[in-house]
């Protein structure tokens, strides 16, 4: 689990502040998430690859509601590529240090971690103290309940209607919508928490695993891959149970790939395997940079980022598919081209990027 960093906000420039870390917190958790489904071939753990890619396109709705918030409030979104390995943005403690794993157990368990709410079903975890003040370190279910207050009470004349707006008309057909007020900002907020974290365990209520589309929330998307077990409704105090429907997971059914591409030395592999590697970064640093470009109101750039998005998949099935002088692969690094290594999300201990 990470604990993010809240501190009320006085202003909305403050409000501003928090709903960018929420956009770069979403859009660090693309990669992860990719790598390891990307890993899988083709035909391989096809119930496991399901969830991961259901989970990565949710994700991928909750970074552009976010942005659309961000946009509905004056901002102006900032699509910033983190480096890997390291904590996710906002992460006070930098107590997870995100790693790109192939589909692997390690992977799944990161996942979790990420996704953990704060008092999952089955087993119950410890619920932070009753009085927390805003000043300490929160979950992400947490950040987003703060943010949705903070929201609140920003007045009307501090909201846009149909600034730099999309929905899924244009991007993300059955997800996307605009957020042009208050009500539209509160609704991508329950989207992205409920289908994160499903429903909370609150004195009410024994909590869920579903989402607000009766769908399994993605802590528990990856608990089952985890298990190798379905996640079904059962007649108990909890609610639900494991199996005895199994997913078929086969960990040996990957590709045999690298963790954390940055940090390998690619400096005496072949002209291939290096070639896969630049194809990797140019694709990403061109999505990175039109879905910047595409929210600050460059509607044509929305198409870029789509072709980049194909290419990128193009690019990281030669990658995944190109031996490496040690008989590994190496899948795509994630790395933004444009930030020029400027920008790094790791502590200053972790050494410089290969």
């Amino acid at each position: 689990m990470i604990k993010l960093a809240w501190e009320t906000p006085e202003t909305v420039e403050d409000v501003r502040a928090r709903v960018q870390t929420a956009i770069d917190l979403e859009f660090a958790t693309l990669p992860p998430y990719l790598y390891a489904l990307m890993s899988i071939p083709p035909g391989e753990n096809l119930a496991a690859r399901s969830r991961i890619y259901s989970i990565a396109m949710q994700e991928m709705v909750h970074m552009c509601l976010a942005c659309n918030i961000m946009n509905a409030i004056g901002g102006s979104p900032s699509i910033t590529a983190p480096l890997y390995p390291g904590p996710l943005p906002g992460d006070l403690a930098h107590g997870l240090v995100i790693h790109l794993y192939p589909f692997s157990p390690q992977a799944i368990a990161q996942g979790m971690a990420i996704e953990e709410p704060e008092d999952p079903i089955d087993p119950p975890a410890a619920a932070l103290d009753a009085s927390m003040e805003a000043s300490v370190p929160v979950t992400i279910g947490q950040y987003y309940a703060l943010l949705d207050q903070a929201l609140a009470a920003l007045p009307a004349s501090d909201w846009t209607a149909d600034r730099n707006q999309y929905d899924d008309s244009q991007f993300l057909v059955g997800d996307l919508f605009k957020v042009n007020d208050y009500d539209d900002a509160h609704r991508a907020i329950a989207q992205i928490v409920s289908e994160g974290e499903g429903t909370p365990v609150t004195p009410d209520s024994p909590g869920s695993p579903l989402d607000f589309q009766n769908e399994l929330a993605h802590y528990y998307r990856f608990w089952e891959v985890q298990k190798n077990l379905v996640l079904t409704k059962a007649d108990n105090p909890v609610g639900y149970q494991w199996g005895p429907a199994t997913l078929g997971v086969d960990w040996s059914a990957v590709y045999p790939a690298i963790p954390d591409p940055e940090s390998h030395d690619f400096s005496n592999e072949s002209q291939a395997v290096r070639d896969a590697q630049d194809a990797c970064n140019a694709a990403y640093s061109a999505m990175v940079a039109a879905l910047e470009h595409a929210f600050n109101g460059n509607r044509g750039q929305l198409g870029v980022a789509v072709r980049a998005m194909f290419d990128l998949r193009m690019a990281a099935r030669a990658a995944f598919t190109t031996p490496l002088s040690n008989g590994q692969v190496a899948g795509p690094a994630f790395r933004d081209l444009n930030a020029g290594g400027a920008f790094s999300n790791r502590p200053a201990d972790m050494g410089d990027a290969a």
